[in-house]
């Protein structure tokens, strides 16, 4: 349960603040009933009292403290045919294993969608296939399944189409291929439309009719669930031998563990299982793709879920966003260490290449944002749009604006024919996804889609300003409640002599941290800051004393 769940009467002031500096009333995310499940912890488990308000803080019961401190695939992994037509997909891909057909991967130009290809290829190829993969471009084909790419993959011999990450609301080109002969296994977990795709299997746990309870894995660990499923399946039917044994599916939890921090999937569940044992595997440094995107990132120590988020995502996304959007799934399938250095600094350029360009439309956007809401900072979702933006970056300009206006907000490049593409980030309590279908029934956009805190969309430029105008009215109610709520949960109180490494290590032990599981804050009360030095561009050096 996250803290937002819960009502925050429940949550008393912390230290009395009610109106801090920045405007945010400090709560501790510890409410009387948590206060005491955290007793009970010290007392049962003998845990540090800090690391006891982590987790009590956390929504983590007594009967679940154990597995949540040490997180095992073994007992988080459901049976995966609970999934809906899982049975179908595990027994189409088992098929095409036996009988050697050719299979095409579709999969989408971010890292969930290269990971994901990339961890279906791998099972695939021990199977002893050679599938094809394609990865759409960004800027001429945009995202999800298209007829041209379908018809091309189709003459190449497919007789299986895979999509990984997408094909959800893909209905015609998935039509087009089943026209064209090709069975298709579509493995999404995003948000369904209206109409779901007529398909061999739809494995999505967000379909209304999924009781999966699986709605919170990453695509790619959606598809690490498939292949357990197809693993057993092969099993029953006598495929695997002394000479084709069956793959340790554990053996690619770099993949998973890459996939899910990246596209912010809740560290919950399955999904904290995923990324604690798949940090494990990047430790080991035995992985040629993952060693040589970790070289080029200059990343030496031991890698934390953050570096996933910060350092590694964005230089295989980069590919995607600016450059060939196949490079990231190439890398991490390649096993010659020359080759995947090669690569790898490939993606490091067109990484520091995307920095810039993103920093150019940045300013642009938050000119224009801040004309926009004027000086009574009025207007509940910014939506940007210009000529020369670069469809590769809109994605992360709407997240800077969300982050510096605190409201939903769009950027759309404009095409010179008067076609937009553009994203959307939201803020808590804010679903921008379901909105943005809406816009899509009602004839505002040409395509659209994704989730609650974000969505892409495609619109004509004459439609831009019944787009804004449409937005701003649908979401104005909850973007007012929800800025409305300015609290800032607090952890737990220490005092700069108690700041220690074993204090870090101590709290440490209720990572992996990220979305669903919100890194510690604490307090230091009745301290005061003496000095304070900026170290490179986001760091700062301080110093307290009490």
């Amino acid at each position: 349960m996250s803290p937002t769940a819960i009502p925050v009467a429940s949550h008393p002031a912390f230290l009395g603040v009610t109106l801090s500096a920045t405007g945010k009333t400090w709560r501790d995310r510890v409410d009387q009933r948590g206060a005491a499940r955290a007793l009970a912890m010290v007392q049962r488990f003998q845990l540090p009292e800090m690391l006891a308000r982590l987790l009590a803080g956390r929504g983590v019961e007594l009967d679940a403290v154990e597995d949540f401190l040490d997180p095992t695939i073994r007992k988080l992994m459901p049976d995966p045919f609970t999934v809906t037509q899982m049975e179908a997909a595990a027994k189409r891909i088992a098929d095409a294993a036996q009988r050697g057909e050719k299979v095409a991967i579709f999969g989408d130009y971010d890292v969930d969608g290269a990971t994901s290809s990339a961890l279906l290829a791998w099972h695939l190829r021990h199977c002893g296939l050679d599938p094809q993969i394609h990865i759409p471009d960004r800027i001429f084909e945009g995202y999800g399944p298209n007829t041209d790419a379908i018809k091309m993959l189709a003459g190449n011999g497919a007789t299986l189409l895979v999509t990984v990450d997408c094909g959800t609301t893909s209905l015609e080109p998935l039509a087009e291929a089943k026209k064209l002969g090709m069975s298709v296994v579509v493995i999404d977990h995003h948000q369904t439309g209206d109409e779901l795709p007529d398909v061999d299997a739809l494995v999505n746990p967000n379909r209304p009719d999924d009781l999966s309870g699986l709605g919170h894995l990453a695509a790619v660990g959606l598809v690490m669930v498939t292949l357990v499923a197809v693993n057993r399946e092969l099993r029953q039917r006598g495929f695997w031998t002394a000479t084709m044994p069956e793959p340790e599916l554990l053996g690619m939890l770099h993949h998973v563990a890459l996939g899910t921090v990246a596209d912010v999937a809740s560290l919950t569940g399955l999904n904290r299982a995923f990324v604690a044992k798949g940090l494990i595997a990047l430790r080991r440094r035995d992985h040629v793709g993952h060693t040589a995107l970790m070289d080029v990132a200059r990343l030496n120590g031991p890698p934390e879920a953050w570096h996933l988020g910060f350092m590694l995502g964005p230089r295989i996304n980069a590919g995607g966003r600016i450059g060939r959007a196949d490079l990231g799934v190439r890398l991490l399938l390649e096993g010659d260490i020359s080759e995947a250095a090669r690569i790898a600094a490939e993606l490091d350029r067109l990484n520091v290449e995307r920095r810039v360009i993103e920093q150019m439309a940045e300013a642009q956007a938050e000119a224009e944002a801040m004309a926009s809401l004027g000086l009574e900072d009025k207007g509940a979702v910014i939506v940007t749009a210009a000529e020369g933006w670069h469809p590769g970056v809109v994605g992360l300009v709407a997240s800077r604006l969300k982050e510096k206006f605190s409201r939903p907000a769009f950027a759309i490049a404009l095409e010179p024919g008067g076609i937009g593409t553009g994203s959307g980030r939201s803020i808590s309590g804010v679903d921008i996804g379901k909105v943005v279908r809406h816009a899509v029934t009602d004839g505002l956009l040409i395509k659209g889609g994704g989730h609650a805190m974000a969505a892409g969309i495609t619109l004509r430029k004459e439609r831009l300003g019944e787009f804004r105008a449409y937005i701003e009215s649908a979401l104005a109610p909850d973007v007012a409640k929800s800025r409305n709520e300015k609290e800032l949960f607090i952890d737990g109180a220490v005092t700069a002599r108690g700041v220690t490494p074993e204090l870090v290590a101590t709290m440490n032990r209720a990572g992996p941290f990220g979305a669903g599981n919100p890194e510690p804050v604490v307090a230091l009360p009745s301290h005061q800051l003496v000095y304070a030095d900026e170290v490179g561009q986001a760091h700062l050096r301080l110093r307290f004393k009490s």
